[in-house]
């Protein structure tokens, strides 16, 4: 069975407009924790991971007229990542005749929507296209910009959606349905997410402090990451250098309760385990985990007991880098992806910023600075609600 490769990637986020700017923030340790949630009235103190772009400058970057057609901000940040991740596997408009884009949000253009409901408000006559509101409208406005109609679908299942986004194209070029896939998800801040997490009584109005005791909550994030993932033949065929292997992946889900994980982490456990087990390899072999990590005090823990039943008193090194971008929901799976990437080629892990005391039931305490290292396998989490919980794997090329 054809080995899937990494063949190129591009992410947008608070920390950087493409993966070298973001690996430089990594490894400097800066976050990008700064935003103040926009026009959010009575949440403006709340810290955020926003892309330091309008939308206009999004437009500009991305090569686009956002006057001749309705673009929400998800749609601009996912071109710019999806056109850095085509470039630098450097393919041609005619190598993406044939590949599926699969592509991941929760929020879609909710701001599109904003803006609506915002002229309705004021008896303004409101904007007229609605289509970018819809999560399917950015995944077709990415097809179009390189002509991809082999295979083209959303996803969105909630903070696992890019990784499951990365899975199904794997699984497409398995089964021989596809050589390439573009891979990963897109997602922008909005007042609907903002104030339904905020009911829901998990947002950190302080800087998230992922896996601490005194952990309190998440802040919330915007970006984009996108993958180029190929059979080793397809790669090996156009001459294209990996850049990691993706050696393994599940989704599993606990199905125990709309928004909270598990307490003793059955979902998470899964995932990594089928995921190892589809990749032949023991857990002593996995060098590091980027960890979905969110700061809140039911995922820290349920996690944090997961990793302990899996690997026990061999747990390798771990971190969340949410403690930079703030959870970017919806693409937080494939922007870790890049990061695992770059932590494999680089030779650098990154740091689990603001950590102080361990959580006392598991007692684990992540990667504290950023690190030389020389890791081969890593393994990246992202979970989501309704049990949604999803595992990736990889490998140096």
């Amino acid at each position: 069975m054809s080995r899937i490769l990494v063949t190129g990637m591009g992410a947008i986020s608070s920390i950087g407009q493409d993966v070298e700017e973001n690996y430089s923030s990594l490894c400097e340790e800066q976050h990008g924790l700064h935003g103040k949630a926009i026009p959010y009235s009575s949440l403006k103190h709340l810290p955020t991971g926003e892309v330091p772009f309008s939308n206009e400058q999004l437009a500009e970057k991305a090569g686009v007229d956002i006057d001749a057609q309705t673009w929400s901000r998800t749609d601009l940040l996912g071109i710019i990542a999806a056109q850095e991740a085509v470039q630098s596997a450097g393919l041609v408009d005619s190598d993406l005749s044939k590949a599926a884009l699969i592509s991941a949000t929760t929020v879609g253009g909710m701001d599109v929507y904003e803006q609506y409901h915002e002229a309705l408000r004021k008896k303004l006559d409101p904007p007229t296209n609605l289509i970018a509101y819809d999560c399917a409208d950015s995944t077709e406005k990415i097809a179009d910009q390189f002509g991809i109609m082999e295979f083209v679908t959303s996803i969105s299942t909630a903070c696992s959606s890019s990784a499951n986004a990365i899975m199904l194209g794997a699984r497409l070029i398995k089964a021989g349905k596809v050589d390439r896939a573009l891979v990963g998800g897109t997602e922008a801040l909005a007042r609907f997410t903002i104030n339904g997490f905020n009911s829901l009584k998990i947002l950190d109005d302080q800087l998230c402090q992922p896996f601490d005791k005194d952990r309190r909550g998440l802040n919330l994030g915007e970006g984009a990451a996108f993958l180029i993932i190929e059979s080793e033949e397809a790669a090996s065929k156009r001459g294209a250098t990996p850049l990691a292997e993706l050696l393994g992946y599940s989704n599993r889900n606990d199905a125990y309760h709309q928004t909270a994980s598990s307490p003793d982490g059955s979902g998470a456990f899964s995932a990594m385990k089928e995921t190892l087990e589809m990749a032949g390899i023991q857990p002593d072999a996995v060098d590091f985990i980027n960890a979905h990590g969110t700061g809140t005090g039911n995922n820290d823990l349920s996690e944090s007991i997961a990793i302990k039943r899996l690997f026990g008193k061999n747990t390798p090194p771990f971190s969340s880098t949410k403690s930079f971008t703030g959870h970017t929901l919806a693409t937080a799976g494939s922007i870790q992806a890049v990061f695992s990437i770059l932590t494999l080629n680089r030779g650098k892990a990154f740091a689990n910023l603001r950590f102080e005391s361990a959580i006392e039931e598991t007692d684990l305490t992540p990667l504290l600075e950023t690190t030389d290292v020389n890791y081969k396998v890593i393994l990246s989490n992202s979970f989501g609600f309704g049990g949604n919980s999803s595992s990736l794997l990889f490998g140096k090329a």
